[in-house]
Order: C-alpha cells, then structure tokens, then sequence
C-alpha cells in the first residue's frame, strides 16, 4: 500500500492589526452615534418642558385672577369647613354671596352689600422706606424697650 506523506503547506499570513483597528473604530463610531442620539432626545425633551413653562406664565400672565372684562364675579374668600365642605365669599355686582360649596352643592347661606372701602389700609411700613431705614427704627424701638425694663429692674435673668 502506498503511504501517503502529508506535507505541512504554510497558510498564507494575514494582517489583522488593521482590522482591529477598523473593529474599534465603528465600535467607538457607533457609542458616539448613541450619544449623539441621545443628547438630542434630552435637548427635545427640554425644550418641550421650556414651552409648557412659557405656555404656563402666558396664560398666568394674560389671564389674571381678578376681574376681566365683562366678568362679573369674584371669590373674595374661601375657607375650608371639612374634608369636600367650604364656605365662600363671592362678590356678584357689589353684593357679596355667602356660599356653602360640599358634595356636588351649592347652597346660598347669606347676602348682603359689598362693604365699601374708603380708604385702603395703609401698610405699617412706607413702600418707599427701605429695608435700612426699617431695621434701624426696629433696633430703637427694642433698645427703648430694653432700657425702659432696666430702668424697672427687670433684666435679662429676672423675672416680670
């Protein structure tokens, strides 16, 4: 029989180094396209939390609490009674309703006329005083207060 002697043939050598490089290259390529994808998805979503703000403030703004033209109603006030019962106060045309609002209701409870203001309540403080001017007529205030209870005896470790 006849024998067969295998030769080791060489296989070709092939680079790799470079297709390594290439292998990282698109593995980087594609983190920074989901990055990219990403950082856009955060910017919309932004920008729609800006318009809901801006909407928000418009609307605050354009549409204030109080009378608007051709409006003939107001809360003057409102205070809780229990959990889904409050009584409120609303001016209808200069007469005040005194209403009972709970559990799907409304009922009347009183009327009478709006008061008339005739002289708004002046603030315990000027708008034009400032904070300095304030502070500095508080200090005086206490330091007389301070120096009136000395004067009787009545200091910081005795008692009134």
């Amino acid at each position: 029989m006849s024998e067969r002697v295998s030769t080791a043939e060489s296989a070709p050598q092939v680079d790799t180094s470079g297709l390594a490089a290439l292998e990282g290259s698109v593995g980087s390529s594609d983190a920074l396209l989901g990055m990219a994808a990403l950082g856009k998805t955060a910017a919309a979503l932004a920008l729609v939390v800006a318009v809901i703000f801006l909407c928000s403030y418009l609307v605050k703004r354009l549409h204030p609490q109080g009378r608007a033209h051709g409006q003939h109603l107001k809360v003057v006030g409102s205070t809780a009674v229990g959990n889904r019962e409050r009584v409120v106060i609303v001016d209808v045309e200069g007469t005040w309703l005194v209403l009972g609002v709970g559990g799907g209701q409304v009922n009347k409870l009183h009327e009478c006329a709006a008061p008339v203001d005739t002289a708004p309540p002046s603030p315990e403080h000027p708008e034009g005083s400032s904070f300095a001017t304030r502070f500095a007529s508080a200090l005086k205030h206490n330091l007389s207060r301070n120096s009136a209870d000395q004067a009787l005896g009545r200091g910081k470790g005795s008692r009134p």
